[in-house]
């Protein structure tokens, strides 16, 4: 197999197992191609003497799988630059929760040794896409966990116009509004009281943040529905947050977030149970009492 291999270059995400999981694809006779920033990391930074086939930059990659090393946001960071390649991706978790970086470093001669063999199972996850003027070079339209719409920290609420399917629903009045998928209904959409959906639930999620009024609750749309923003702030002005990076835009700013035209595939080296993973990861259910 021929492996594109992204990472996170920071030292605090090193998981000190680097060197073997390169090893094991060598012994495989697997092909190993790295992304060049994390190359270098690991050469210059952490003096490792990396097997490898080819370096690359950008989005100028093919391969048979994409292996995500870090924690969830540079599975997230990998994500958008797979895209619409079609290439399925496996997160090696050196971060902290791992949700969807899910394994971890004493499982990684076993999960590999799968994946290598072909013994592993994909998941299709959606996707959103944000259509709007203005976006700023070096920001993907997509999203895997969540776009939101957010006041300024130092701004009052802001009012949010919501369309579904050209048909105006509600304005929430609130510090913000998440629009979320079903993989990242663990994510911010959960810590502002958004439900857990399960992976393949073909819905998109809103949930509100900090709401003005507690008839405004958390809603689940079909995947297929097309929703239109329409944003006024005091401030004249919001953040748009797509998985986590944020830009300013002016009010009134023509917003609208749909399903994205492609799918991520995300390989599961076991037979993936996504309830023991909520009772593993966020202690579901757990009774403090006890």
């Amino acid at each position: 197999m021929r492996f594109a291999i992204f990472g996170n270059p920071s030292p605090a995400k090193s998981c000190g197992h680097e060197l073997q999981f390169f090893n094991l694809l060598h012994s495989l006779g697997d092909e190993i191609a790295i992304d060049k920033r994390y190359h270098e990391f690991l050469t210059h930074n952490l003096g490792q003497d990396i097997p490898y086939d080819s370096l690359f930059e950008g989005n100028d990659f093919t391969a048979d799988a994409v292996i995500s090393i870090g924690g969830d946001g540079t599975f997230l960071r990998t994500a958008t630059r797979v895209g619409s390649k079609g290439i399925p991706m496996v997160g090696i978790n050196t971060g902290r929760l791992g949700f969807l970086a899910d394994i971890t470093a004493d499982r990684i001669t076993d999960a590999i040794t799968r994946i290598h063999n072909g013994d592993y199972t994909l998941e299709e996850r959606n996707l959103l896409q944000i259509n709007m003027e203005g976006l700023p070079e070096g920001h993907t339209p997509y999203a895997l966990n969540d776009i939101a719409i957010l006041k300024h920290d130092i701004s009052s609420m802001i009012q949010v116009a919501t369309s579904v399917g050209g048909t105006p629903m509600i304005t929430y009045q609130a510090d913000g509004l998440v629009v979320a998928t079903p993989t990242g209904s663990t994510a911010y959409s959960l810590s502002v009281g958004g439900p857990i959906i399960a992976p393949g639930t073909n819905v998109i999620c809103l949930t509100p943040v900090a709401p003005h009024s507690l008839t405004m609750r958390p809603l689940v749309l079909p995947a297929d529905e097309t929703i239109h923003l329409d944003v006024t702030s005091r401030s004249h002005s919001f953040l748009v947050s797509i998985d986590g990076n944020s830009f300013s835009c002016p009010e009134h700013t023509a917003i609208e977030i749909s399903r994205a035209p492609f799918r991520i595939s995300v390989i599961k080296p076991a037979k993936g149970d996504f309830f023991a993973t909520l009772r593993e990861k966020m202690l579901w259910g757990t009774d403090s009492r006890k």
